[in-house]
């Protein structure tokens, strides 16, 4: 008994794998049916495969050539995403879907597989025709002067995920005859999966809604972001990435979300203004700075840029330590100029006279904390020249002078001592 019931469960199994299960066929089907069905689909079959190259022939040579000779640009991103091709595949699976229930009306049920399996088919090249027009329509707008600086790669790629979703539901829907209503039930009980799965997607695409409301990156921006040793212009914003172009040339790719949750410097603001900020120091030997002689004022009186300063200033002590009735057989009583103090105007009167510092933003020379290194003057200037070579160039001739000029009023520029020194010292 045990046996025989074996052979009956083996005998179900394979009946119900049967093809003519699989299919849908109906029952008591003769001979002569089927090979009429047989002939019938063959002619079908070859009809559709000439539609087919047609088409495609089409879509290939004569679109091409078309798009090729119009104004716009945007059939020719339709031809580069294969939007005609795709289009073409449509004709000949329609041509299927409308004539198969007629052709086999005979041997197949409503219901059957292969029905099903062409309405997939045809759900399948919409959604490809679809995403096509997506990626044409993305290149296409990311050419518009005013659009190309938006994160528009990251929009395509949010609707391209919908797409293939709800694509993708709708396919399992046919194939299984259940409603598509009936697998989007069965995703809320895979929520924490799908959240799980998809985290840095949308972690990326609330990232990239906030970066383009805030306007806090385009594409073309120069940024810099230590943490990822990024340093050089956004040169594309997907969904989950955005790649920066470094200046030796590298590629950094960093995460979307991380320039909402770190922080970044963009340079746009400088680019974009009436120059680039200058701000540098150099430091001076403290025990070269004095009060200025008679000999220093004559001599800085003849520097061309602070020779009225040093008239009106020196007119100026003078009535004050007169009014005051200083005794001037002390240098330190009284008011008196400094050589350090003249030369901060000097360098103040040189960047208001240099054609490369835009002087309608501040600039101003300043003293520093002292340090173990001297007394820092910082210069703070804008440059009119804001591209990186031009502005280095600018910065480096503006310190040239700056540090020659120093010992022109008796300063000397700190350094730490080198080899030679100590020489000098033991010779």
């Amino acid at each position: 008994m045990p046996a025989q019931n074996a052979d009956l469960d083996t005998t179900s199994i394979l009946n119900s794998v049967r093809i003519e299960n699989f299919f849908n066929l109906k029952e008591d089907i003769t001979t002569e049916v089927i090979e009429n069905v047989a002939f019938d689909a063959a002619i079908l079959l070859g009809i559709c495969a000439v539609v087919w190259l047609a088409t495609r022939w089409i879509a290939k040579v004569i679109m091409k050539s078309i798009s090729g000779k119009t104004k716009t640009e945007f059939d020719d991103f339709l031809v580069q995403y294969n939007f005609f091709k795709w289009l073409a595949n449509i004709v000949p699976a329609l041509i299927l879907e409308f004539q198969e229930r007629t052709l086999f009306e005979d041997i197949l049920d409503s219901n059957s597989v292969v029905y099903r399996l062409t309405d997939a088919l045809i759900v399948v090249f919409i959604t490809k025709v679809i995403i096509a027009f997506v990626n044409a329509s993305r290149e296409y707008l990311s050419k518009r002067p005013n659009l190309k600086d938006k994160p528009l790669y990251s929009y395509a790629q949010l609707t391209k995920i919908f797409i293939y979703f709800f694509a993708g539901i709708l396919v399992f829907s046919i194939l299984s005859e259940k409603s598509p209503i009936y697998f989007l039930s069965a995703m809320g009980a895979m929520t924490a999966v799908i959240l799980l799965i998809f985290k840095d997607t949308i972690l990326g695409f609330v990232a990239s809604i906030q970066l383009s409301a805030n306007d806090m990156v385009r594409i073309g921006d120069w940024i810099s972001m230590p943490k990822f040793g990024a340093d050089g212009d956004v040169i594309e914003i997907n969904l989950t990435t955005i790649k920066v172009k470094n200046f030796d040339n590298t590629i950094t790719t960093i995460p979307t979300y991380s320039f909402i949750s770190d922080s970044f410097k963009n340079w746009r603001g400088m680019e974009e203004s009436g120059g680039r900020r200058i701000k540098r120091a150099i430091n001076i030997k403290v025990g070269s700075i004095l009060f200025c002689n008679n000999d220093m004022l004559d001599k800085f009186s003849k520097i061309n840029l602070i020779s009225t300063y040093i008239q009106d200033k020196q007119h100026e002590i003078e009535a004050y330590n007169k009014t005051e009735k200083v005794d001037a057989s002390m240098l330190i009583n009284g008011r008196k100029m400094t050589n350090i103090g003249v030369f901060r105007i000097y360098v103040e009167m040189f960047l208001a006279n240099n054609s490369n510092i835009n002087n309608s933003l501040t600039y101003m020379v300043r003293q520093l904390q002292p340090t173990e290194n001297g007394l820092p003057i910082e210069i703070y200037a804008f440059s009119k020249v804001k591209e990186w070579k031009g502005f280095e160039q600018v910065v480096a001739d503006l310190f040239d002078h700056i540090l020659a000029a120093a010992p022109e009023f008796e300063l000397e520029v700190f350094q730490n001592p080198a080899g030679s020194d100590f020489n000098q010292l033991i010779n």
